[in-house]
């Protein structure tokens, strides 16, 4: 298959600067329509991209557009019927994070995703980050020898404002920071330490917000932080702390923190998201911690000079994740992270609701 016919589904901020960027630098692909929920922004999105079709509604596009790829860049809640909707016409799909609005929608997508063997893919960004690549690396390489513990926050402010927006509505959105951003972090733990076996779990809301929409209709919150413990099956603990409400003044408005412990020795990892994003580690007898230096294989073609530029090229230039994506579709190639690798992460996030509301510790094998 020398080109692919890519469709997307949602005409959002992100789609405009994720997605179309990446796609509109392969040479293997053609953007062949777009739907979105609101006509005039889908028509712009359309005329921008130079798309030959836009829609509002979805079947329609699969209807009368011939795709090969499918990216569903939608509201939460629409990710399982979207993608399924897909997988039953035979179009691989890269479906956006989390996966479904629980643990049963996520894997029915797997499910069938596996039984019609289509490429699949779901988008942790930041585990293409040359940091997040050059750790997993020396884990795997052994460098902190048998692992102990993780330790990984992410701090964003998006939520610090009180206007409605359907990521506040559990009924949109399923959760909030947890799902939102520390869907990311919790497939980076799994990534580099192993699978998951029990959560704890609890969740805050300290903003006080209206309890209705902008046309009068009661809503459930979702939540503004999460502090999430997991137990790791080889004996390892983390710990991820994912908020939404912290000051944190950078350009891209965040920064991530993550630490690994084992028997011989210790990683951190800084990114500012401005200028900062370094790996430093000491094994055991090397005393403090020293700087790792991010090899040139990891750093691909990508610049060094800001975070964000690192973030652009990364998928741009390199062709990380949504490149992997439309080669994997190309070729019939399976890639990662995988619908699979988005369901563990979802029964991660069931199990720690479900922590939060019991009050108790929760076994993974409980979420079924």
């Amino acid at each position: 298959m020398s080109t692919i016919r890519v469709g997307i589904a949602g005409t959002s901020w992100w789609a405009d600067a994720m997605y179309l960027p990446a796609l509109a630098g392969n040479p293997h692909v053609e953007v062949c329509a777009a739907c979105g929920r609101n006509p005039e922004r889908a028509g712009a999105f359309a005329q921008k991209w130079k798309i030959p079709h836009h829609f509002v509604d979805f079947k329609k596009m699969l209807d009368e557009v011939e795709l090969d790829a499918l990216i569903v860049s939608t509201g939460n809640d629409t990710h399982a019927p979207l993608t399924i909707a897909a997988l039953k016409k035979g179009i691989s799909v890269l479906c956006e994070k989390p996966l479904g609005l629980n643990y049963a929608e996520a894997l029915e997508m797997t499910k069938l995703a596996q039984k019609t063997k289509l490429v699949n893919l779901v988008p942790f960004t930041y585990s293409f980050m040359p940091t997040a690549r050059y750790l997993k690396r020396l884990i795997d390489q052994g460098y902190i020898g048998k692992p102990y513990h993780c330790n990984l926050r992410y701090y964003t402010g998006y939520r610090r404002k009180t206007e409605y927006t359907w990521r506040l509505n559990a009924a949109e959105a399923g959760s909030g920071a947890l799902g939102d951003i520390g869907s990311h972090f919790i497939y980076l733990a799994q990534w580099m330490m192993g699978s998951v076996s029990a959560v704890s779990c609890r969740l805050g809301s300290p903003i006080d917000r209206p309890n209705t929409t902008p046309d009068g209709k009661p809503f459930t919150h979702t939540d503004d932080t999460a502090m999430v413990m997991l137990e790791f099956a080889n004996g390892a603990q983390g710990m991820i702390h994912a908020t939404t409400i912290c000051y944190e003044d950078s350009p891209f408005g965040q920064t991530h923190h993550m630490e690994f412990h084992g028997s011989e020795g210790t990683l951190y990892s800084v990114t500012d998201w401005a200028k900062v994003q370094r790996v430093h580690g000491a094994q055991v007898g090397e005393g403090l911690p020293h700087e790792l230096p991010i090899p040139d294989d990891i750093w691909g073609k990508a610049r060094r000079d800001t975070v964000h530029n690192t973030y652009r090229d990364v998928f741009r230039q390199d062709g990380h994740m949504i490149g992997d994506f439309i080669e994997g579709v190309r070729i019939g190639l399976a890639v990662r992270p995988d619908f699979a690798a988005g369901t563990a992460v979802q029964r991660i996030l069931d199990a720690a609701m479900l922590s939060h509301q019991e009050g108790r510790r929760v076994l993974i094998e409980e979420i079924q």
